[in-house]
């Protein structure tokens, strides 16, 4: 199974290098074709680059760092990765995998429980519908653990040499130091792939069991009757998911004026009706979560003070049962010898140009020679995803073939239920494109309340939006809210990258009766015609 998927992730990999006929690297010596234990020496300490022991040392193991991985070794250069016994990282580990499998046993809960929604489709359930905290626990436990292995076995398979301990910077080029054992190892090019970490905002004491990050609330160690969640961006709206449909109340605390700032407005709005309003959620806007002290499960509340975010005036205390600290992430870069490599940060930042190359500072930055860092600690797009897909670029530029990562073509998705998904700007962001690029903006919609499939699934809430340019026909962004959201999203992140018209989408055909019959109906509305 292992080798299938080893094999497979080789192929992916392999497709990124485009045709050429420009020459690798060559080495004196070629990677061991033995599999390699992060316990043994002998492959680490032999000299098969020449000067290095390495063509590419990669720094972190998560998503990113994996990807750059699998491409290096598809390029037939020496590679080690520093996993800081974190294979996965946080994607893996603590976030995208696990947090899906809460989504999905949690969505099973609130499916069963809808009394009135399964009698439309002629099914009754006998009996109370319950669930095992602990058994939806493991369930997310099991299934990370379970990723987890899949990515080392494929980097073994692969002939990636793998260092246990955290990789850190010397100051001296092309060198990083195992932090655990202090050896030092050397390569022709670095990638620094360090990930992030959960960004708690000063006066909030986490303990980690009644205040808690997203690494906490994963652990599932509960379910309280009242939870605040303090932010409502795509993590605290995928927990007060998980949390309404096991039973919680939630209210959330954002500091910014509108609910789930970060989305389009029109799909915000919707999100609201369907996620906010029709479940045991209330929520506080414009204020900030200035001291939370943590609680004693079952004898005292967590304590939640709220000032005023233009103020500062306190305007409320709020006693819960629990809280989740749900403020964004940072970068994972204190202590790993930035600064004695030269290397300024911004808030923890790093800054690197388009091809991913590392600069000295963000305002008029030099490139760092051979040293490249992707993923969440650059902050072009803190998305797993994404950071794979630099680590691919990155690995590219390495080989002399140049490649920059089109960033306006990555999708993201949340995946609340309904799920919400999305590539390129808001609408409130194209308009202002728009009048600073000079071209015209254009707008058209389909909805899953006309969709067959969506209404054989009673499932037709949302709808999607094709934002494009009236001038050339090309698509510049497309917002979905409705079931399978995230699934349909690709389409369009496809057609961004492409550079297709929606005169060219229009014609082509869509599989009836499916979803994405939602989507053509979006992309013949911007040409005038009509989808049945």
């Amino acid at each position: 199974m292992r080798f299938f998927i080893a094999t497979t992730l080789i192929a992916a990999a392999s497709a990124f290098a485009p045709i050429t006929n420009t020459p690798l690297r060559t080495t004196t010596a070629t990677a061991s074709t033995t599999p390699p234990s992060s316990s043994s020496s002998s492959a680490l300490d032999a000299s098969k680059c020449g000067a290095y022991d390495f063509d590419v040392i990669i720094v972190g193991c998560g998503v990113g760092g994996h990807g750059a991985a699998l491409h290096s070794r598809s390029q037939d250069l020496a590679t080690a990765v520093f996993s800081g016994k974190d294979v996965g990282g946080t994607c893996v580990n603590r976030g995208c995998v696990p947090s899906k499998a809460l989504l999905a046993a949690s969505g099973r809960v609130r499916e069963m429980q809808a009394e009135g929604h399964l009698s439309e489709f002629g099914i009754k359930v006998e009996g109370e519908v319950t669930f095992d905290r602990e058994g939806v626990a493991n369930h997310a436990k099991q299934l990370a653990n379970r990723v987890k292995g899949n990515l080392e076995g494929s980097l073994v398979a692969l002939g990636v040499d793998i260092v246990d301990g955290r990789g850190v910077l010397t100051g001296k080029p092309n060198e990083v130091k195992d932090e655990s054992s202090g050896k030092v190892y050397t390569a022709k090019d670095i990638i620094l792939a360090p990930g992030s970490i959960p960004f708690v905002p000063p006066g909030v004491t986490v303990d980690e069991k009644t205040v808690y990050t997203s690494d906490g609330a994963l652990e599932l160690q509960s379910v309280p009757e009242w939870v605040a969640i303090i932010g409502s961006g795509y993590i605290g709206l995928e927990f007060s998911d998980v949390y309404t449909a096991l039973g919680s109340e939630v209210t959330f605390i954002e500091a910014l004026p509108n609910i789930m700032p970060t989305f389009d407005r029109e799909i915000a709005k919707q999100a609201e009706r369907l996620l906010i309003r029709e479940r045991p959620i209330d929520y506080r806007t414009g204020v900030f979560a200035s001291e939370v002290t943590p609680g004693i499960p079952g004898e005292k509340p967590v304590t939640i003070k709220m000032i005023d975010a233009e103020t500062k005036e306190h305007v409320e205390t709020l006693e819960v049962d629990a809280a989740m600290v749900a403020t964004g992430r940072v970068p994972n870069t204190a202590n790993m010898g930035l600064e004695d490599a030269g290397i300024e940060t911004m808030r923890g930042f790093v800054a690197v140009d388009e091809k991913m190359r590392v600069l000295t500072k963000h305002e008029d930055g030099e490139v760092v020679p051979n040293v490249y860092c992707i993923g969440d600690a650059n902050g072009k797009m803190m998305l797993a995803h994404a950071a794979s897909a630099q680590g691919i670029s990155a690995v590219e530029n390495i080989c002399d073939r140049d490649h920059e990562v089109n960033h306006d073509a990555i999708p993201a998705a949340c995946f609340t239920h309904p799920e919400i998904a999305m590539v390129g700007p808001t609408e409130e962001q194209a308009v202002e494109l728009a009048e600073k690029e000079g071209w015209t903006l254009g707008k058209s919609t389909g909805s899953f309340r006309a969709n067959s499939k969506a209404l054989a699934e009673l499932e037709g809430n949302g709808m999607a939006k094709v934002l494009y340019n009236k001038d050339t026909g090309k698509v510049v962004a497309v917002h979905i809210i409705g079931i399978h959201a995230a699934d349909l999203i690709q389409e369009c992140a496809n057609a961004v990258a492409a550079g297709t018209t929606v005169q060219e989408l229009s014609m082509m055909v869509h599989t009836h009766p499916t979803l994405c019959e939602v989507l053509d109906e979006a992309f013949k509305g911007a040409v005038g015609m009509s989808a049945h």
